[in-house]
């Protein structure tokens, strides 16, 4: 640490500045917003020190948090925890600490309950404060649905987006007549939507690995893979070079669109496609989440309980708005999602949409965070992902299935 001399290892000892003050560390990945909020703090509170350890991206931070749990040391005092990989979190829930024991009261009914209770763990212990969330919407290319004489309007396109079977079928209709141009982005951003949306994911409550006997999971496999093979993928892979382009080319008309996606779609699609794109609130299904963080206090934090306070103050709802309107980050306090600058916040880009308002009343829709087992963000990523690429890259679909569920199998040992 710079500038910071160690006085004690382990929870009861102390880490402070050379002028005395407590230091503690934050680290977290890609954009909290909380760049401005550290000042704010620290002006409030002259005792403290806030040291940001940000990486770019979330999985060089979880790796170096796991590999940090494993080594029994080197872990900031606050660390940010991707819902992805809440899983592996939760399995190593022993070594961070109960919030409810160590952090300031806080009031019943903060959060979304579905984001709290995604990180309590089975005996009730709360391992972790609800950042962001990432409520489920639709954004779709109005001049293309268009061109294919399907309704452009977010009326018209409700019937459209009411259920999966409806949305497959509008892109049979829609490849039928724009050539060229796919209905969606990638196989795999498609059906992590559809998974997400599932009471019961890739585990049951009992950790007990259910991919091959779970039902929904191998109708989704059907229905997305159906698609693919109809041409409604322009079966690129999200975040790579030829996804980004393939906004700006205009090369899909509809993408599944979590709140801070549209940041994404439009800075991808450039400012010759302003007003071209549309969000939704009709969803297929209803709606769901897909993202968002924590911020927990390991047990290995030298200054927990103070860490646990900075942690409490940024996730309450005035800083969620602040962070909101820094970075975009979605908010998760119930408060917050009932503020007027969240309710009131346009998006140009998108036709000067009520976008604050359209994701508030997305999040309020989910009913339940799915459970995570041990392996379920592995899964997620490096088997099902790559096996729904293979697809999409001609590799027979029941073949990709086996292998899928092969690759569970091998994931969840």
């Amino acid at each position: 640490m710079s500038a910071a001399a160690t006085t004690a290892c382990g929870t009861g000892g102390a880490s402070q500045t050379a002028d005395g003050k407590t230091e503690l560390t934050i680290a977290t990945f890609n954009e909290f917003g909380y760049e401005e909020l550290f000042k704010e703090y620290e002006a409030a509170h002259p005792d403290v020190k806030i040291t940001q350890r940000k990486t770019g991206q979330g999985q060089p931070h979880h790796q170096n948090l796991f590999t940090k749990l494993g080594a029994g040391s080197g872990l900031a005092d606050i660390e940010g925890v991707e819902e992805g990989y809440l899983s592996q979190v939760m399995s190593k829930a022993s070594q961070f600490n109960d919030l409810k024991e160590i952090g300031p009261k806080i009031e019943d009914g903060r959060w979304l309950d579905w984001k709290t209770q995604a990180m309590t763990t089975k005996d009730g212990k709360l391992i972790g404060y609800g950042t962001d969330i990432g409520p489920l919407a639709m954004c779709y290319r109005k001049d293309l649905f268009a061109q294919a004489g399907l309704p452009s309007d977010p009326e018209g396109v409700k019937a459209l987006f009411a259920t999966w079977d409806s949305y497959f079928a509008a892109g049979d209709q829609f490849v039928a007549k724009v050539p060229g141009v796919a209905w969606f982005d990638s196989a795999a951003q498609v059906y992590n939507a559809m998974h997400n949306q599932l009471e019961t994911g890739y585990y049951d409550k009992s950790d007990k690995l259910v991919v091959d006997t779970n039902a929904a999971i191998k109708s989704n496999w059907t229905a997305v893979t159906g698609a693919v093979a109809k041409g409604q993928s322009a079966r690129l892979g999200a975040f790579s070079n030829e996804w980004n382009t393939g906004f700006k080319l205009g090369k899909f008309a509809t993408k599944t669109c979590p709140s801070w996606m549209l940041g994404v779609v439009e800075t991808q699609a450039g400012p010759e496609n302003k007003d071209k794109w549309a969000v939704t609130d009709a969803f297929p299904n209803g709606g769901g989440n897909w993202g968002g963080s924590y911020l927990s206090v390991p047990k290995q934090s030298k200054n927990a309980k103070k860490a646990a306070e900075l942690a409490a103050w940024l996730t309450a709802p005035e800083q969620q708005i602040k962070a909101f309107k820094a970075k975009g980050t979605f908010p998760s306090q119930v408060k917050a999602l009932e503020a007027p600058e969240l309710l009131e916040q346009t998006n140009a880009y998108f036709g000067g949409v009520k976008a604050g308002e359209l994701f508030a009343t997305q999040a309020k829709k989910i009913k339940a965070a799915q459970y995570k087992g041990p392996a379920d963000g592995q899964i997620q990523e490096t088997v099902f992902s790559p096996a729904l690429q293979s697809v999409e890259q001609g590799k027979n679909a029941d073949e990709a299935w086996t292998t899928a569920v092969e690759g569970a199998k091998k994931a969840a040992k």
